[in-house]
C-alpha cells in the first residue's frame, strides 16, 4: 500500500482510528488546548474556544495566498475553522476568530470538505486555527482517508498548542505552518490574552520540528514535509524578533521562515496606540537581518 502521506500507514494498522477515538474521548474533559477548561465538550458545553462537540467552519476553498511551498501551482486546500484559543488585538480574520462566523459541521461534512478539495487539484488539506478541534478533524480525517484521501495534512497555528494533542498527531500531520508571535510573556498577555505564550509556543515549535524535521519539498518546488515557521513582524518591536529568531536558530540554524512584512491595525488594534499602524521599511530590514541564516521562504 502507498505509505504517503504519513497518515495511510496508521490508517493501514489501525492507529489512525485508536488516535481519533482517544481524542475524542479528551472531549469529555477538555484539556484539547493549552487553557485545559476541563468542560465536557462531548455534552456541548464550551470553554474559552466557544466551540463545543463539533467544529465549526466559516469556509473552504483552494487557497493561491499562502506561501509558495504550501499552494504550489494549485492551491492550498484551506479549511478555516472558526473561533481561535487566542484573542490577538490586531486578528485580520477576527470575524472567524472572535465573532465566530460559520456553522458547525459533522465529521461527515468536514470529511466531504477535504475529499472535495483533493478533487479540486489542491497540493494539500490546510487546516487553519485547528489547535482547538483536533479530535473533530481526526473523526472526519478517518472517514476521508477510507473514502480516498491521499493529500498531505497542513496543521496551520498559531503555536499555542498542547504537547499531548501535538503527540496525537505524530505521523498523521506531515507538514506543520506555525506561527511565532512574540516571545514575551508580557507582550502576549497584553495582545494576545493568553497566558505562557512563549513557554507554550517553543515547546509545541519543538515538537513539530521533532515529528517532521525541516521543510522539504519536491521537484516543484511544493512542500511535501516539515516545519515552516511564520513571524508577522508589529511596529515598536513588540513581536520581539531578536528573541524569536535566536530561537528559531537554536531549533535548527537552516529552519524555513517566512518574515512577514504585512501587519496592518485590524479589530482592536487602535485601542492600542503602538499598534495603530504599519511597520515601516527600516523596522522589516531590521527583522530580516536578525533572521540572516535561516532559510527565508517568501509568500
Amino acid at each position: 500500500m502507498k505509505t504517503y502521506p504519513s497518515y495511510l500507514r496508521l490508517y493501514e494498522t489501525g492507529e489512525l482510528k485508536e488516535r481519533a477515538e482517544k481524542a475524542l474521548k479528551s472531549l469529555s474533559s477538555c484539556e484539547v488546548c493549552p487553557h485545559a477548561c476541563k468542560v465536557d465538550r462531548t455534552r456541548d458545553e464550551k470553554g474559552v474556544c466557544k466551540v463545543g462537540r463539533y467544529a465549526l467552519v466559516s469556509d473552504y476553498f483552494p487557497h493561491l495566498g499562502e506561501e509558495f511551498p504550501i499552494r504550489g501551482y494549485r492551491g492550498s486546500g484551506t479549511i478555516f475553522f472558526s473561533y481561535c484559543n487566542m484573542r490577538c488585538v490586531y486578528c485580520q480574520n477576527y470575524e472567524i476568530s472572535h465573532l465566530g462566523a460559520g456553522r458547525p459541521v459533522t465529521a461527515r461534512e468536514l470529511a466531504d470538505m477535504m475529499l472535495e478539495l483533493q478533487d479540486m487539484g489542491c497540493h494539500n488539506v490546510n487546516l487553519v486555527t485547528p489547535s482547538h478541534v483536533v479530535p473533530q478533524i481526526l473523526e472526519a480525517l478517518v472517514i476521508a482517508v477510507d473514502e480516498g484521501l491521499r493529500i498531505p495534512l497542513v496543521y496551520n497555528t498559531s503555536s499555542y498548542d498542547a504537547l499531548e494533542t501535538l503527540r496525537l498527531l505524530d505521523g498523521i500531520v506531515d507538514i506543520y505552518l506555525a506561527d511565532l508571535k512574540y516571545l514575551d510573556e508580557g507582550i502576549a498577555r497584553k495582545y494576545s490574552k493568553v497566558k505562557n505564550y512563549p513557554e507554550v509556543a517553543k515547546k509545541a515549535i519543538k515538537e513539530m520540528y521533532r515529528q517532521v524535521g525541516n521543510l522539504k519539498v519536491d521537484a516543484y518546488g511544493v512542500a511535501v514535509r516539515g516545519l515552516l515557521v511564520r513571524h508577522l513582524v508589529l511596529p515598536n518591536d513588540l513581536s520581539t524578533t531578536r528573541e524569536v529568531m535566536r530561537f528559531l536558530k537554536s531549533v535548527d540554524p537552516k529552519l524555513a521562515v517566512n518574515v512577514m512584512a504585512q501587519y496592518r491595525p485590524y479589530w482592536k488594534a487602535f485601542d492600542y496606540p503602538e499598534l495603530s499602524r504599519r511597520i515601516t521599511p527600516a523596522e522589516y530590514e531590521k527583522a530580516l537581518k536578525e533572521a540572516e541564516g535561516l532559510t527565508l521562504v517568501v509568500d
